[in-house]
């Protein structure tokens, strides 16, 4: 452990003194600072310039998902993630919903909300009137800030106010509404609101607290659907019509229960992160938009909806906040990020939105059919299998060895992966 983690200077130093630095502090032996030291310059570079106190760089598989078909168009969808079965569910999803012809996709303006808090205000409903009265003087001030985003016609679109007078702490919060184009738009709606301070000052004569975005943008959701014949679903012995049956139960449990609607959604966002990821968009942002959406009613809820039609076939619905960019941050910085969208084929953040909501919609198939018909550890545990017999040293052929054992005997341990490869190696 190290000795002490007060390291003044500490930020100054270039990466490889950092690296050296932590190793030593920590203890590191060789191979594991041979692992440390095994980026390339000019990604470690790059990374240095990204964020604070690189030490070195961190990768995660990449991977492409089949299958896809969005608004017509066949889409490969590169992902990032470290999950086993996330990927090869997604393919098998996309395949069954390529049988009803596939994702449709729609989304919304990319409008994002910045937030600015006002406090000791003397009057707050005369204080609201003064605001909304003076709003297109706010957003002349806010477009004057970035004229290019203007002329490729975003900007600032429209102000609200609401008043919160029952609380511990009364308060005005001014919505600036604001679209924000091909780009998520973070850094844009946070320099507007801030340069919008001195005027909600003036109109309100209260005190500006919190000047920044919302990652709820609700008014920039995105939709897909899909229809899934219900001969896909005869599986496991079950008829069609017992398929459909079992989704719809499994789908039915996760609005009944936040418990269930909770690991429900977390499967939705498997598949978006990884697409998140791989493409330099704020995974972060994207957890936090969803999962409040999810809730906005009092409860939380599926972000999914899933129906059997008049022709008896599955039906599924997604509709969530997308706040994601195919320009600027990292998107523009990290040269795996523009790869990922290259591989997409995406010609605005709109297109890449209405991908990520069909990934999410299919990502919750592939979960709810394993759940509802062979249990999520038969496939899962397959696929985890392999990573065991990694992590305890098999290589090449030894891998997929050790892990058809495993699979066969159904217990996925490190201590039984040990002892399968010790017999291998013995033999």
């Amino acid at each position: 452990m190290a000795s002490s983690s007060r390291l003044p200077g500490f930020f100054q130093l270039p990466p490889q003194e950092r690296a050296q630095r932590v190793a030593e502090l920590v203890g590191l032996n060789d191979e594991e600072r041979a692992l440390l030291a095994g980026a390339h310059d000019q990604d470690l570079a790059r990374s240095d310039r990204m964020i604070e106190n690189v030490i070195g760089t961190y990768a995660l598989p990449l991977a492409v998902a089949t299958n896809m078909q969005v608004n017509g168009r066949d889409v490969l969808v590169p992902m990032a993630i470290e999950e086993p079965s996330v990927v090869a569910g997604l393919s098998y999803a996309a395949r069954m919903a390529r049988e009803g012809g596939g994702f449709n996709a729609m989304t919304d303006e990319p409008l994002m909300i910045g937030q600015i808090q006002v406090l000791n205000v003397p009057d707050l409903h005369a204080a609201r009137f003064r605001i909304l009265a003076a709003r297109q003087r706010l957003l002349d001030h806010a477009n004057a800030l970035d004229p290019v985003i203007v002329s490729l016609g975003g900007g600032a679109r429209d102000v609200e106010v609401r008043v919160f007078e029952d609380g511990s702490v009364p308060m005005l919060v001014v919505h600036l509404i604001y679209d924000a184009r091909d780009a998520m738009g973070a850094n844009t709606i946070n320099t507007a609101v801030e340069a919008l301070r001195p005027l909600i000052v003036e109109l309100t004569g209260g005190r500006v607290g919190l000047r920044i975005l919302t990652n709820l943008a609700d008014r920039r959701l995105a939709r897909a659907s899909c229809v899934v014949p219900r001969e896909t679903l005869a599986q496991e012995g079950c008829s069609p019509e017992e398929g459909v049956t079992r989704i719809l139960e499994a789908h039915a449990f996760a609005v009944a229960d936040p418990y269930r609607a909770a690991t429900h959604n977390k499967g939705v966002m498997n598949g978006i992160d990884a697409v998140a990821i791989a493409t330099g968009n704020d995974w972060r942002a994207l957890e936090a938009g969803v999962h409040a959406y999810a809730a906005r009613e009092g409860g939380y809820r599926p972000v999914t909806s899933w129906e059997r039609n008049a022709d008896g076939a599955l039906v599924g619905t997604i509709e969530i906040p997308l706040a994601v960019g195919t320009v600027g941050g990292a998107t523009r910085v990290h040269p795996m990020a523009g790869l990922a969208l290259k591989i997409l084929g995406v010609q605005s953040a709109r297109e890449l939105a209405g991908i990520m909501a069909a990934v999410g919609l299919a990502q919750n198939l592939a979960a709810l059919r394993a759940l509802a018909m062979e249990g999520i550890q038969r496939g899962h545990m397959k696929l985890h299998a392999r990573q065991v017999a990694i992590s305890v040293g098999a290589e090449g052929e030894q891998v997929d060895l050790v892990a058809a054992r495993l699979s066969e005997e159904g217990v996925v341990r490190p201590d039984r992966a040990e002892a399968i490869l010790r017999e291998l190696r013995e033999a």
